[in-house]
């Protein structure tokens, strides 16, 4: 918090010793187990549906049919009460609760595609627990007019909402002390007047008296009760008003969803023995009439509806100002402004008119699916957080509170099962939201004040990856993606050749930039080469770089060469330009054999002085000549990766392709031309044109059409005189490409 402002403005995020100073500065102000955690959690655990619908349940499932509901409700909470305890002792949780873990594990992307639906759903059950808390009002006092009992609750939660946590947190004492009260007053029965009704094991699902007992399955009427197991965030959404979130949210709630359970368990057999099962499921109000003292009961129910709203009135809030902390909302800025007190008034305000806007809709039934939806795939996403943790073993995931990896898998496919059990439709449509926020919070680029796992995660995929492909023995032709290696010695080199190199890699190669010392000054090569990655990473190609310090060129790229070979992830095409000396010949030569050695391809761009790459509208290949035989095999010997890159700029071009031979022996043209043809439809390679000419190259390479590239194969001993030929006799640039061996054109 800021202490020196009266609003929170630090542009910057303080240091970790800053952040332990004012922890402990404010530390006065927080709040604690019993009154920041416990209290809150169990009172939304304890709301409308354990008054006005665990009767229901019981009369129409039984006392085992219902337990076994009420159970299995509770352990899927239980488990991820577990999940979220042992997140809770690992990190240091921040303000919005299941947004920060979520955040800190995955990232701002995921954790802002399931903060802000948490969010709004939070912030809509307001209104949903006003409603509920109206239907209570208006059985005292049924001549009260409904919208102004709603703006009348809405106005006592926002007032207090507004003054301050502290305050909402006092009144939740009073309602816990009714609470409390109304429970003695039910479970007083059992003493005061001895059980009548013999225990109705196994129910006969009769239904309601709105389907006129027409018969209800049992996932029916758990999907009813699953709801009051839920609120277990209600706690953890006060995170960063807590004095020690990674003891009080284990402690608070799991205390709270133990404490539930009992209660439940407990109400479902006072319940059974205080009446039949036909007046189970014909009176909602069973428990209020059949109580010692009825009044304390109602007040439990109001208490209860309230202290809900009360909750998600304070907790909402908190979560929309974390959401502008980490710039994932429009103004975000103003939502993250906290007073000196650390309330964070403008998004209380702003939740407020949310709430009131669905107040004035009057009924919120069509949705409440779906906010329910929101709920559990948050509660899935945090299950699904520490399973990820777990299964990495990183040493950074060390929680004080450990759990088996079972209970975070478990916890998340219960959550998952219940979402398509109660309701696929609204299920579908809350996957397809979240989907789609994260979508456009990928757009944003965000940044993390805080590192996250998805790096460990990818690199324990990768590895495991690795590790499969090199127990697979057959070739990997199939598999093969255009890895360029491409040595810089001066950064200003790449200009022309930027597009060229990033079409030929696009979409699912990688690009690794190598500088090399010795032509500028190191520093240089360091601060421009993170910008040129940047730059391909851009245009949707992978890119990194690197720096090799050795005497000369050729040391230099043989080292790094070398040093890559290595790597699962290693260059495979090594691309360079004509050199301009003889001793730079000599240079590429012996760096031809040695990326033969490692199996590399190896590609030399001349670029035309004049027309570079032209306008990109048509490319020609030429098809080495086959004499006598002109069979077509598997293996085509020094062809495949002239065929695939040109291939790969056809389709990123949109250009036309020629297949071109210069047919050295008389009488050898038909063969020729049969040859080509059924190499463009055995390489699968769509509309292209086919020509084979008698005579050598440099006699008809003006006899074919003119092309913004030529792409000619390169031999193991490359003769730069016919390359700068070529680039003279076609007018256009040209491409040299020598194959490692691992292509395949026809794979």
């Amino acid at each position: 918090m800021d202490e020196d402002n009266n609003f929170s403005t630090a542009t910057s995020e303080p240091t970790l010793q800053e952040q332990v100073k004012e922890h402990k500065v404010a530390k006065s102000k927080l709040f604690g187990t019993f009154d920041g955690v416990f209290t809150p959690t169990l009172l939304t655990i304890l709301g409308v549906i354990m008054y006005l619908r665990e009767g229901w349940i019981v009369g129409n499932a039984g006392l085992l049919g219902a337990g076994f509901i009420i159970l299995l409700s509770c352990g899927i909470t239980f488990l991820t009460g577990l999940s979220l305890s042992s997140i809770t002792t690992n990190i240091r949780i921040g303000a919005g609760g299941a947004f920060s873990i979520i955040s800190q594990s995955l990232g701002l992307e995921v954790g802002g595609s399931i903060g802000i639906p948490l969010y709004l759903a939070q912030a809509l059950a307001v209104a949903m627990y006003i409603f509920g808390f109206r239907t209570g009002w208006q059985w005292i006092f049924p001549d009260h007019p409904a919208i102004l009992v709603d703006l009348g609750a809405f106005a006592a939660l926002f007032i207090i909402a507004y003054i301050s946590a502290s305050l909402a947190f006092r009144i939740q004492y009073v309602i816990l002390a009714i609470t409390v009260a109304s429970l003695i007053s039910i479970f007083w029965t059992l003493y005061s007047v001895p059980a009548q009704q013999p225990i109705t094991w196994w129910g006969t699902f009769s239904g309601s008296p709105e389907n006129m007992f027409t018969g209800i399955g049992f996932w029916a009427l758990f999907a009813v009760f699953f709801p009051a197991a839920t609120g277990i965030m209600a706690g953890a959404n006060m995170s960063g008003e807590l004095k020690n979130p990674r003891g009080s949210i284990p402690v608070g709630t799991m205390s709270a969803i133990v404490l539930g359970t009992i209660i439940y368990l407990l109400l479902a057999y006072w319940l059974i023995r205080s009446a039949t099962p036909d007046e189970l499921v014909n009176n909602y109000t069973i428990m209020i009439e059949r109580a010692a003292w009825t009044p304390i009961v109602v007040a439990g129910l109001l208490g209860a509806t309230f202290s809900s709203a009360l909750s998600s009135i304070v907790g909402a809030p908190r979560i929309l100002q974390a959401l502008g902390d980490s710039s994932i909302l429009p103004k975000s800025k103003w939502f993250s402004i906290r007073t000196q007190s650390g309330e964070p008034r403008n998004s209380i305000i702003f939740t407020g008119a949310i709430v009131l806007i669905a107040l004035m809709l009057r009924n919120l039934n069509a949705i409440a699916p779906l906010i329910t939806m929101f709920f559990l795939l948050t509660y899935a996403m945090i299950n699904v957080v520490v399973f990820i943790e777990q299964s990495l073993n990183l040493v950074s995931f060390r929680p004080l509170f450990r759990i088996p990896l079972a209970v975070s898998f478990l916890g998340a496919a219960g959550c998952l099962f219940v979402m398509f059990t109660v309701n696929s439709t609204f299920s579908l449509v809350a996957v397809v939201v979240v989907v789609s926020i994260h979508s456009v919070l990928l757009r944003k680029h965000l940044k993390a004040p805080f590192g996250d796992v998805r790096s460990g995660l990818f690199v324990a995929l990768a590895e495991w990856a690795a590790k499969r492909v090199n127990e697979i023995t057959v070739s990997r032709e199939r598999a093969w993606t255009a890895n360029l290696l491409v040595p810089i010695e001066d950064p200003q080199e790449l200009r022309g050749m930027f597009n060229l190199i990033r079409d030929i890699s696009y979409p699912k190669g990688f690009i690794k930039i190598l500088g090399l010392t010795g032509k500028v000054d190191e520093m240089e090569l360091y601060s421009r080469l993170p910008d040129i990655t940047r730059s391909f990473q851009d245009e949707g190609v992978f890119s990194s770089w690197t720096i090799i310090d050795a005497p000369s060129f050729e040391e230099n790229l043989i080292a790094g060469m070398e040093a890559l070979g290595g790597a699962f992830f290693r260059p495979n095409i090594l691309f360079l330009t004509p050199p301009l000396s003889k001793q730079g010949e000599e240079d590429i030569r012996k760096i031809v054999q040695k990326a033969s050695h490692i199996h590399t391809g190896f590609v030399i761009y001349a670029a035309h002085p004049k027309s570079g790459l032209g306008r990109h509208k048509s490319i020609n290949i030429w098809i080495d000549d086959k004499s006598p035989d002109w069979e077509i095999s598997m293996d085509l010997g020094n062809m495949d990766l002239a065929i695939l890159i040109g291939y790969k700029l056809k389709r990123k071009w949109e250009a036309s392709m020629n297949l071109i031979s210069a047919v050295g022996e008389e009488g050898q043209k038909r063969k020729a031309e049969e040859y080509i043809k059924t190499l463009a439809e055995l390489a699968r390679l769509p509309n292209v044109n086919t020509y084979a000419l008698e005579g050598d190259i440099e006699s008809i390479v003006q006899k074919v059409p003119q092309t913004a590239l030529n792409i000619f194969t390169l031999p193991y001993e490359p003769d730069f005189e016919f390359i700068r030929r070529m680039v003279e006799l076609t007018g256009s640039s040209c491409l040299f490409t020598l194959d490692s061996g691992d292509e395949n054109a026809l794979a």
